[in-house]
């Protein structure tokens, strides 16, 4: 797995476009009428104040509190920065925020606080309580860290947890469970040596104490050495707990005959002789960020038995926090708990050690871009895992129920674990999916238009993502040029920029373009036009002639414009059975809309081409098809000679005897609506439908348009199916991002 590059630009305009920052707060509630407000605010709000007042408890049920985390730091250890203070560290306690939601819905909210001392940071936390149902500390140094976490736990009645102490524990935790049982040793009997006293090692050797390491086997080396008992230099409260008797000195000392290695210090603190020391199948934990202190490769070269963990994820076996926190606090939140305890996490760890040692679902050897089973290459499950969010919950909420932390337990177990199933965005492990696709793919991308510089931006993206390989049409000084205006000089180096001026295919592109176009009154001088001029033309004889994967353009021209120019290399047309589906992604549904591109006006053999059509994308995107005609009539009423084709479609599906579901004709309420659903009990269609054939282009542009206006929702398309290569056209109006997004749907010859 290549390592993804991220330029500077690239980092600040996500961080700007389209809105400052990563998130925003929405209304879960009706907002519109006088009476909404009346309820939402006075005087409909003062019952469950009072109920509140009255029964604390309550706040759980009538407020947001007990699915609200607050993100809280004061930016003195801000990831491998340092003291960038409160305001620098924003960025990353808002990524955090958005970690909560992405993988495990908890609503989360950032708050930087403008002080180093710790008595006035707990103040402000403690006053704060009342708001959330749990705390998240982030990114503050030690020894504050320590000091901080243990008075707001003693202080306050909800989970109090410095995910860079615990976090990282946890899953160095579930990942040595694992290593362990690889290695055939018990934790009471091996011998386990950590460098690193800071936060997060101090935390790791925590856990695995309480989990049953034996303290005199356990040795914690700082910058100093050992931490031996009688030793004075450098040393404070939390180390001294973890001194041991002992005549070691030195990390390198230490290292003889250990069965474990933790490392949460700096690059190169372990050499590999000092590995070459330790005991049979050693387990090394190789965890300082960005680089470890020593590599894999390093590792193996002197030990080909040993068992390596890292924080990187293009190495195997990341220990990655997101693995953890996430799923901790939604366990401890759906319990109301009053804190998270260290029977909770071991819980956790024991669950993510279980979930690895499990067959992988396909979707996840996809998302990583090679088969993954149990061994020394695999300890901890990959973020990846659409299983983490129903197998981790349940397991902490087991533990803290147990242990007398939930203020409400959970009865039914069952349902709680099929909530979960449900709760999570099902379109961002599609779209996570077809990433990982397109990264095994590693398809070269034709950019048509490289003369505009959201193209090249995108094409840069491509190539630094690790997708494949990036071929932009377009003249080397203008490219060149444009690149510079946009801040990525560099990139000109890395991407193939190539024309009819440039290539050494132009008379084989030109001969087979007149023995397509000899008959439909093109001469040999319109064929030299349309080859060495029209970069769409151009594009599409690269394409038919294997000099790339796939094309993605439209934004410069308009898509009809494209698709005639298309046409002249491949049957793009009605006649080819050719359509345009557009993906509409909203409030964690997708949609697709057919056909947007191609039929002016369908006849019902037209309109089945598209259903099928339609049906092959929703295939290829990991979604069961279930198609709905759709018009201003149901099954017939009212009758109208416009709705008659609709009607008339599925009997041609019918005889065709296709396998997936379809119905029609309806309303769009009763295709996507189960309850108007409901209505009619002899339809086909066994839940809602994802893929709506409307009657004309017009109607499925207004549809479209309408619902990114007015809706908010994510248009990915239109996706043009049914051609002999992967050509995606995107519109006029696309981001850079969105520019991405179709190179990728071509990657993965999604039509």
């Amino acid at each position: 797995m290549s390592k993804t590059k991220v330029t500077p630009e690239e980092a600040l305009a996500f961080h700007m476009e389209p809105t400052p920052g990563k998130f925003e707060i929405q209304p879960t509630v009706p907002m519109t009428t006088q009476r909404d407000l009346s309820l939402a605010y006075s005087p409909g709000v003062a019952v469950p104040c009072e109920a509140i007042a009255e029964n604390p408890e309550t706040a759980y049920d009538y407020t947001n509190k007990g699915n609200l985390v607050a993100v809280i730091s004061n930016g003195t250890a801000v990831l491998g920065l340092g003291n960038l203070g409160a305001l620098g560290s924003k960025p990353v306690m808002e990524g955090k925020s958005v970690l909560f939601k992405r993988f495990a819905d908890v609503n989360s909210i950032d708050i930087e606080l403008d002080t180093e001392d710790p008595d006035a940071f707990c103040q402000a936390v403690r006053l704060m309580g009342p708001t959330f149902g749990g705390i998240n500390l982030e990114d503050i140094k030690a020894p504050e860290c320590f000091i901080i976490e243990q008075r707001l736990k003693e202080e306050m009645d909800i989970p109090v947890f410095h995910d860079d102490q615990h976090g990282t524990a946890v899953i160095c935790a579930a990942g040595l469970i694992n290593a362990l049982h690889i290695s055939g040793k018990k934790i009471e009997d091996v011998k386990i040596v950590l460098n690193g006293a800071g936060a997060a090692g101090i935390a790791c050797i925590e856990l695995l104490k309480s989990m049953g390491a034996r303290h005199d086997n356990c040795i914690v080396c700082d910058t100093k050495g050992v931490i031996y008992q009688g030793r004075t230099e450098g040393m404070n409260q939390w180390k001294s707990a973890h001194a041991v008797k002992t005549e070691l000195r030195s990390l390198e000392e230490a290292m003889k005959g250990a069965d474990v290695f933790l490392g949460v210090s700096v690059k190169g603190a372990v050499t590999p002789a000092m590995v070459e020391t330790m005991a049979d199948n050693p387990v090394i934990f190789a965890m300082a960020n960005p680089d470890p202190e020593i590599t894999p490769e390093e590792a193996h070269e002197v030990r080909m038995d040993a068992i390596v963990a890292t924080g990187r994820s293009d190495y195997p076996n990341q220990v990655n926090n997101v693995l953890g926190f996430p799923y901790l606090f939604r366990g401890a939140l759906d319990i109301n708990a009053r804190a998270i305890n260290d029977e909770m996490k071991i819980a956790c760890a024991h669950a993510l050690a279980a979930l690895a040692r499990e067959d992988v679902p396909d979707e996840v050897a996809l998302a990583y871009g090679k088969s993954l089973s149990f061994g020394r290459d695999y300890i901890i499950p990959t973020p990846f895992d659409p299983r983490l969010i129903h197998r981790i919950p349940p397991a902490v909420a087991r533990a803290g129920m147990d242990t007398g932390a939930a203020r409400r337990p959970i009865i039914d177990m069952d349902a709680y674990e099929l909530s979960l199933k449900s709760r999570m965005d099902p379109t961002a492990s599609i779209l996570t999916g077809i990433n990982a696709r397109a990264r095994a793919a590693q398809a070269r991308m034709i950019f048509a238009e490289g003369d505009d510089p959201r193209v090249l931006r995108a094409a840069v993206m491509y190539q630094r993502n690790g997708f494949g390989k990036s071929l932009v049409v377009g003249r080397q000084e203008d490219v060149k040029a444009k690149l510079e205006t946009a801040g990525l000089g560099d990139a000109v180096r890395e991407l193939e920029i190539v024309n009819a001026a440039n290539t050494t295919h132009l008379d084989a592109y030109k001969s087979h373009l007149y023995d397509r176009l000899q008959r439909r009154g093109f001469d040999r001088q319109d064929i030299h036009r349309l080859a060495a001029r029209d970069r769409h033309v151009f594009s599409a004889l690269m394409l038919a002639h294997g000099h790339g994967d796939g094309i993605v353009t439209g934004a410069t021209r308009k898509s009809a414009h494209i698709l005639d120019r298309i046409n002249h290399v491949f049957d793009a047309d009605a006649s080819s059975k050719a359509a345009g589906i557009t993906a509409l992604v909203h409030k964690g549904r997708i949609v697709f809309i057919a056909d947007t591109l191609v039929h002016e006006w369908p006849d019902e053999n037209d309109l089945a081409d598209i259903a099928e059509q339609g049906a092959t994308v929703a295939r290829n995107m990991g979604l069961e098809p279930r198609v709905a005609f759709v018009s201003f009539s149901t099954f017939g009423y009212p009758v109208s000679e416009r709705a008659e084709k609709m009607h008339r479609a599925p009997a041609v599906l019918d005889a065709r005897g296709v396998d997936f579901e379809y119905e029609g004709e309806m309303t769009v309420d009763v295709a996507l609506n189960a309850q108007a659903q409901a209505a009619y009990p002899f339809s086909r269609l066994t839940g809602p439908a994802n893929i709506l054939v409307v009657p004309a282009r017009h109607s499925a542009s207004i549809s479209v348009k309408l619902m990114q206006e007015m809706g908010g929702a994510t248009v990915i398309g239109p996706i043009l199916a049914g051609i002999g290569g992967s050509i995606q056209i995107c519109s006029a109006v696309s981001t850079a991002n969105d520019i991405l997004n179709m190179a990728v749907l071509a990657a993965c010859k999604v039509g």
